[in-house]
């Protein structure tokens, strides 16, 4: 899917008879050639419908202006909300990040090996101390220091410096809550990955809490961030099985493990335009 450029309708609207003979018949006009298709209804009557389908580049007719103008008649008639997307237009990501670096440490990576078709034009800290290993790959690094008495002012010379630079953020351990106008000035495009102790171990040392109360999974959840602290639509989420015989040690290697690889996968979805979000839900092709 990466390798070849695709064009990936993401489409949403009341279900009714006949919106995919539609969507196909109109590719099928302009010479595409669809190579992924896969919808979802809410119910079975009066649901909401969604829709993503991927058709190959090469060989369509019809240019990004022309698409948008030939598809809207379809999509008024079915009073759909819908949205167009180019995978040769590499999706750009800063990378937020705190003290801890094993997130930053996998995306990266993942990036480097070609696994995340994304671009980063920076990453940037609250702290000093992970700037070398921006260096090792030879990324731009930014210091935004975020204090108590001035956080709102602080993060709006931040969103002031990301403006026309990124499309999305990944928050890989960034340990600061957002202000709403920045959380608002990125709508459904801030993924956060949190441990899933939540809510059972709130708070600060939910590890050394989570090994007294003898857990047996621990896991990581990957969502977008909304004004609701931690409650935003989820994207991602895995566990890794525990026992008696880890320490708290263990179980912090095994949180971190298993936070990498679910803020990956969720990076990923976002990046390939796999998620469509409903309500406080989100729907994952």
């Amino acid at each position: 899917m990466q390798q070849d450029h695709v064009i990936t309708l993401l489409i949403s609207c009341l279900d009714r008879p006949g919106i995919v003979a539609a969507v196909s018949q109109f590719i099928f006009e302009h010479q595409g050639n669809i190579v992924e298709s896969d919808q979802y209804a809410t119910a079975r009557q009066n649901g909401t419908f969604f829709m993503r389908i991927s058709f190959s580049e090469e060989g369509f007719q019809l240019n990004e202006r022309e698409l948008v103008e030939a598809f809207q008649p379809i999509a008024a008639r079915f009073g759909m909300q819908w949205s167009v997307h180019y995978s040769r237009n590499r999706k750009r990501a800063a990378i937020l990040v705190s003290r801890l670096d094993h997130c930053l440490v996998d995306l990266l990576w993942r990036w480097r090996n070609g696994e995340l078709v994304i671009d980063i034009p920076c990453i940037i800290s609250n702290h000093p101390d992970l700037e070398p290993l921006a260096r090792m790959y030879q990324l731009p690094y930014y210091h935004f220091p975020i204090r108590t008495e001035s956080r709102a002012a602080d993060q709006q010379r931040m969103l002031e410096f990301l403006e026309g630079k990124v499309d999305f953020l990944i928050l890989a351990r960034y340990m600061q809550i957002l202000e709403p106008f920045f959380v608002q000035a990125y709508p459904q495009r801030i993924i956060n990955i949190h441990h899933s102790f939540l809510p059972a171990f709130t708070g600060a040392r939910p590890y050394e809490r989570a090994f007294e109360r003898g857990v047996k999974i621990i896991g990581a959840t990957a969502h977008y961030v909304t004004e609701e602290l931690d409650e935003g639509p989820i994207i991602a989420q895995d566990v890794i099985h525990c026992n008696h015989r880890d320490s708290i040690e263990d179980l912090i290697r095994k949180g971190r493990d298993v936070e990498r690889r679910v803020l990956a996968e969720a990076v990923r979805l976002h990046s390939e335009d796999r998620v469509l979000v409903y309500k406080n839900r989100t729907i994952v092709f």
